[in-house]
C-alpha cells in the first residue's frame, strides 16, 4: 500500500497549483462572481496547457492519463479559488458519456473540441418536478427513419446555454418495466432547432457557471447521436455518476482547502487582547479539527479515484467520498467564516465566496441524502 504521488503526479499537482496562483488573480474572481460571468480567458489557458480532458487518451487531444491524475488538478484548481476552479474543472462536464460509450466517430468530433478549449460540454439528466428521480422521465425521443425527434425539459443544467453539446436522457421506450430500462443517452447539439435554454436566475455560489433549463421542442438529431445503445442510458449515467462523484468530491476538497488556508493565514497575524488569534487553544482546537477533515476526505476521495483507474466500479466508495468532502467543504468553510469574525462575512476576504460555493457539492450529483441510499444499499444487499 502506497499513499505516494507518482513523480508525473506530483509534477501536474506542482503545475496546477503554480497555474493557478499565477492566473487566478482574487480581483478579478471577485468581479467574476459578481457579474456571473465565465472565465473565459483562463479557461482557454487552462486548456492550452492540457489541464482540460487530461484523462482523455492522446488520439482525442489528451495526455491518456487517469481520474487520478483529474482530480489532482481539480483539488489544486478549487484550493486556489473555489469559483475560477469549479467553472474550469467542470468545463467538461459529461464528456465521460462519450468517452466510456460513444462511437468512434462522435469521440473525434467533440472530446478534441473540449480538451483544445473550443466548446464546453453538458449533461443534460434532471427534470423539473424529479429532481434525484431519473428512473422514468418526461424527455421522449422518437426514432423517425434516420432521426431522433426529441421533446421535454431538463434543468438545474451546468452550462446550460453556453455547452456546444448535451448529452441527453431520453425515454426512448415508454412501454417496458421498469422504466429505467427503456431510457437512452443522445447526443444533442446546441444549435439544433427547437432547442432552448432559459437561464435560471441568481443563486447562492458557483456564480461563474450557468445553471440553465434546457428545452426540446421537436429536436431532430441524427440516429447516429445515440451514445451507447439504445435502452442502456440509465446504466450509462450510473457508471458516469461513479466517476462523476469523484470529481464533485475533489471540487469539495480543494474548496475546503482554500478555506481553511485562507484562516490559517489571517489566525497567524490578527491580534486580539494583545496576542495572537492562533495563540489561543480555541483556535487552535478549530485548525486542528478542520486540518483532519480536509485529511480525510483527501484520502478517501484519492482513494476512490485510483479505484476508479483500476477498473473497478465501487458505488460505496464514491457516494462516500462525495457525501464526506462535500461536508468537509461545508463546515470547513463555515468554520473559516467563524474564525475571520465579521471580516469573514466581507466579499475581500473570500471565505464567504467558497462557503457559498462549497453548498452545491452536497446537492448535484446527487444530493446527500441519494448518497446515503446508495451506501447503504451497498451495506445491505439484497433482503430475501
Amino acid at each position: 500500500m502506497d499513499f505516494e504521488l507518482t513523480k508525473s503526479q506530483k509534477d501536474i499537482l506542482k503545475a496546477a497549483k503554480e497555474f493557478a496562483k499565477g492566473e487566478f488573480d482574487k480581483e478579478l474572481a471577485i468581479e467574476l462572481d459578481r457579474k456571473h460571468e465565465f472565465p473565459k480567458k483562463i479557461w482557454k489557458k487552462a486548456a492550452d496547457l492540457g489541464f482540460i480532458g487530461i484523462h482523455y487518451p492522446e488520439e482525442y487531444s489528451g495526455q491518456g492519463l487517469g481520474v487520478l491524475e483529474n482530480i489532482i488538478i481539480a483539488d489544486a484548481f478549487c484550493a486556489q479559488d473555489s469559483g475560477i476552479g469549479s467553472a474550469v474543472i467542470l468545463s467538461s462536464f459529461a464528456t465521460e458519456c462519450v468517452l466510456r460509450f460513444g462511437s468512434e466517430e462522435l469521440k473525434q468530433k467533440y472530446l478534441p473540441a473540449v480538451a483544445e478549449g473550443k466548446m464546453l460540454s453538458s449533461g443534460a439528466f434532471t427534470e423539473p418536478g424529479r429532481g434525484s428521480d431519473i428512473t422514468s422521465l418526461e424527455t421522449t425521443a422518437v426514432r423517425e427513419g434516420d432521426e431522433w425527434i426529441i421533446n421535454g425539459t431538463k434543468t438545474f443544467i451546468t452550462n446550460g446555454g453556453m455547452a456546444g453539446f448535451y448529452c441527453t436522457m431520453c425515454q426512448t421506450d415508454s412501454d417496458v418495466e421498469p422504466s429505467y430500462r427503456g431510457i437512452s443517452l443522445i447526443l444533442v447539439e446546441d444549435d439544433r432547432d427547437g432547442l432552448t435554454t432559459t437561464d435560471l436566475g441568481s443563486k447562492m455560489g458557483i456564480h461563474m457557471m450557468s445553471t440553465a433549463e434546457v428545452h426540446y421542442k421537436d429536436v431532430r438529431v441524427p440516429a447516429a447521436n445515440l451514445i451507447g445503445k439504445e435502452g442502456k442510458g440509465f446504466y450509462q449515467v450510473l457508471e458516469f455518476f461513479d466517476e462523476s462523484r469523484i470529481l464533485v468530491a475533489a471540487q469539495a476538497l480543494g474548496t475546503a482547502q482554500g478555506a481553511y488556508d485562507r484562516a490559517l493565514a489571517y489566525v497567524k497575524e490578527r491580534e486580539q487582547f494583545g496576542r495572537k488569534i492562533a495563540q489561543f487553544q480555541v483556535t487552535q482546537h478549530k485548525l486542528a479539527d478542520m486540518a483532519t477533515k480536509i485529511e480525510l476526505a483527501r484520502l478517501i476521495t484519492y482513494k476512490a479515484a485510483w479505484n476508479f483507474d483500476q477498473g473497478r466500479i465501487d458505488p460505496k466508495l464514491t457516494s462516500m467520498a462525495k457525501m464526506y468532502a462535500a461536508r468537509t467543504a461545508v463546515e470547513v468553510a463555515d468554520e473559516a467564516i467563524q474564525l475571520l469574525g465579521g471580516y469573514g462575512y466581507i466579499t475581500e476576504y473570500e471565505v464567504e465566496r467558497f462557503y457559498r460555493d462549497a453548498k452545491i457539492c452536497e446537492i448535484y450529483e446527487g444530493t446527500k441524502e441519494i448518497q446515503k441510499n446508495t451506501i447503504a444499499s451497498a451495506l445491505i444487499g439484497k433482503l430475501k
